[in-house]
């Protein structure tokens, strides 16, 4: 950014959701250009409004066709919605692969839904703090729903979670049934689950099993039980029925407390993230040197890794 005057013109034309400044001012966060620290301060105000919904799931379970539907019926209604669709990195760039936004093609002329994708390559702080702040972007650009899409392995399920209102897990028939989801802990983070191709032999077993299992988990009296849907993605069957689960997830959400509780809980890893990545950016800079001595020491075995820590934090 050249100048205070550009970077103000790029504030207020996120604030207009226009889709071009909504894109370079998430560059500017991936980047973690100079201006981010003053983007967020200007934008906070405008957040906090969209609801935040992430989807995860196997590859080939219909993730994208599952939110390319969803784009379509909240358009319907008259919705703006944002999309980062959290992509693996490339191994020889770096950058987001962007096969989610090629399969999303049929709303990219679409200047109501604001698509971008974001690689999992190392950001300062990682996805849990380039992620949120790119959330933020999109809220103060005016949009209702934010959906965030995860490459569906590892730990970005677990972020992804941490970071969405409400996470949709997706399953498929011959995808992986209801005892693997368990087993790799999809249960846990899960709001709602949702078997996609529904339309193939197979369905009514996983719903049956994970309808099973989710009854077998701990819950206080009054706690949300998440519901099982079934969906057929490619023609937009059962699609209703998610927007509207979906709204009563924050229905209850809100007027049990939960809500509140959950942004508070993610304000507060947000903020710690970005604490520990700063505080090992300046050790980095500051102390380089000296890190490196006590790792030698350590590696000669001539100092453990708990006496090298309490001598870095030992006071100058």
């Amino acid at each position: 950014m050249a100048d205070v005057d550009s970077l103000e013109f790029l504030l207020a034309a996120v604030r207009k959701g226009q889709p071009r400044a909504v894109g370079r001012a998430i560059s500017l966060i991936e980047n973690s250009a100079v201006e981010l620290p003053t983007i967020m301060r200007a934008l906070a105000p405008a957040a906090g409004r969209a609801m935040v919904v992430g989807i995860t799931g196997a590859p080939g379970v219909g993730k994208s066709t599952t939110i390319a539907a969803l784009i379509a019926a909240v358009r319907r209604d008259g919705g703006r919605l944002g999309v980062l669709a959290v992509d693996p990195s490339s191994p020889f760039s770096g950058g987001a692969l962007l096969g989610d936004r090629v399969r999303m093609q049929q709303h990219a002329l679409d200047g109501e839904v604001l698509i971008r994708s974001m690689a999992t390559r190392g950001h300062l702080g990682g996805l849990s703090v380039a992620a949120p702040s790119a959330l933020r972007v999109f809220d103060a650009a005016g949009c209702d729903m934010v959906i965030v899409e995860t490459v569906g392995v590892g730990q970005s399920e677990v972020e992804v979670a941490g970071i969405a209102d409400c996470t949709v897990v997706l399953l498929a028939p011959g995808a992986g049934d209801g005892i693997q989801a368990a087993k790799a802990g999809i249960l846990e983070i899960g709001d709602l689950f949702v078997v996609n191709k529904s339309d193939r032999e197979g369905t009514h077993a996983v719903v049956r099993e994970l309808r099973t299992m989710i009854s077998l988990g701990e819950r206080k009296v009054g706690d949300w039980k998440p519901p099982v849907l079934s969906l057929v993605a490619i023609n937009e069957e059962g699609v209703p029925a998610l927007l509207a689960a979906l709204a009563a997830f924050r229905s209850d959400a809100e007027s049990s407390g939960r809500w509140q509780q959950r942004r508070l809980e993610q304000a507060r890893r947000q903020v710690e993230s970005l604490l520990l990545a700063k505080l090992r950016q300046h050790y980095a800079l500051e102390r380089g040197s000296e890190i490196e001595r006590l790792a030698r020491e350590v590696r000669d075995g001539q100092l453990d890794v708990f006496s090298a820590a309490e001598e870095l934090l030992a006071p100058v």
